[in-house]
């Protein structure tokens, strides 16, 4: 069983069908490391048209755009193999109001906690990691606060939407200080980042977005439209292309080759550890807005130049 689907009902998590115990100890039986994605805004399971497991959670989604690639067969599911593992496909409510969602990401942060226990407690020998993109990001760190520490290996966070602080503090419990925390940012997502501490109370005075970088010892902050960062990723055998766009909220799964980075930082921790992810990377980020900001690159035709030898 390379798939099960898990959705929050508020602080509660139902299954995709079937009863819940018996899926959950079928499902943690296998090898191999159990991966938990968690989509971000606009998205609900079971609407006709946002619904995360017919889309970017499916083995197979049902549309042909960019933005419905299916995470699970480029995060290694699906291929048959005896220890590929268990993907977990955690829908919850997205839609409606950005702060009325962004409430019932933590209640669905409960609910993921709850799942999270469960699978620890059936398969604890099993590597446990989240990836979750933009508000699944809260969901995420709201789980952290709630489970055992260790029960969490790593947490790959795709341009989250969320804030430093909140960030900082769910990896400053129990559970958040044995966590390894990927931090992938862009500067194309600036107007979201920008939008969202507009929209949303901060925690503290001063608080911005972690798109900005995180201060946490146990993270490290991806840019991933930073030359630096990009020659980093190829040394390291993932070459990346630049950005495509100034603006785009889904580059972080979007880009090519980039969900198969998180596919090894998932399945070759050893591989791939935190000092070395970091060593490569700038400490700070590139200030908000420097993506619109600069200059496009265009040809410049100088005629006179051109005869001036």
């Amino acid at each position: 069983m390379p798939m099960i689907r898990i959705n929050a009902e508020g602080p509660r998590m139902v299954p995709g069908k079937g009863e819940l115990l018996p899926c959950l100890m079928t499902a943690a039986r296998g090898r191999g490391p159990i991966i938990v994605m968690i989509h971000g805004y606009k998205y609900q399971p079971g609407h006709p048209q946002h619904c995360p497991h017919r889309k970017i959670l499916s083995l197979h989604p049902n549309s042909s755009c960019v933005r419905a690639q299916s995470w699970p067969r480029r995060l290694g599911f699906g291929t048959g193999h005896a220890a590929e593992g268990l993907g977990v496909a955690f829908g919850w409510d997205a839609r409606g109001a950005l702060w009325s969602a962004q409430a019932r990401a933590k209640a669905a942060g409960s609910a993921l906690a709850e799942l999270i226990g469960r699978l620890h407690r059936i398969a604890p020998g099993r590597p446990l990691h989240v990836i979750a993109h933009s508000m699944g990001t809260e969901v995420a760190l709201e789980a952290l606060s709630q489970v055992a520490p260790g029960s969490v290996g790593r947490v790959v966070s795709m341009t989250g939407a969320c804030y430093r602080s909140r960030a900082e503090g769910a990896l400053d419990t129990g559970a958040g200080r044995k966590v390894e925390f990927f931090n992938i940012v862009s500067r194309e997502n600036d107007p979201f980042d920008f939008l969202f501490e507009r929209l949303i109370a901060p925690g503290a005075r001063g608080d911005r977005s972690i798109g900005h970088g995180l201060d946490a010892p146990n993270a490290v902050t991806i840019q991933i439209d930073c030359p630096d960062t990009l020659g980093h990723l190829e040394a390291l055998g993932h070459p990346l292309p630049g950005p495509a766009h100034r603006v785009c909220h889904w580059s972080s799964y979007t880009r090519p080759g980039i969900l198969r980075l998180y596919n090894d930082l998932l399945r070759q921790p050893s591989r791939f550890p935190l000092a070395l992810m970091r060593r490569g990377v700038p400490q700070e980020t590139d200030p908000r807005w420097s993506r619109l900001l600069v200059r496009p690159a265009l040809p410049v035709t100088l005629p006179f130049l051109q005869n001036a030898s």
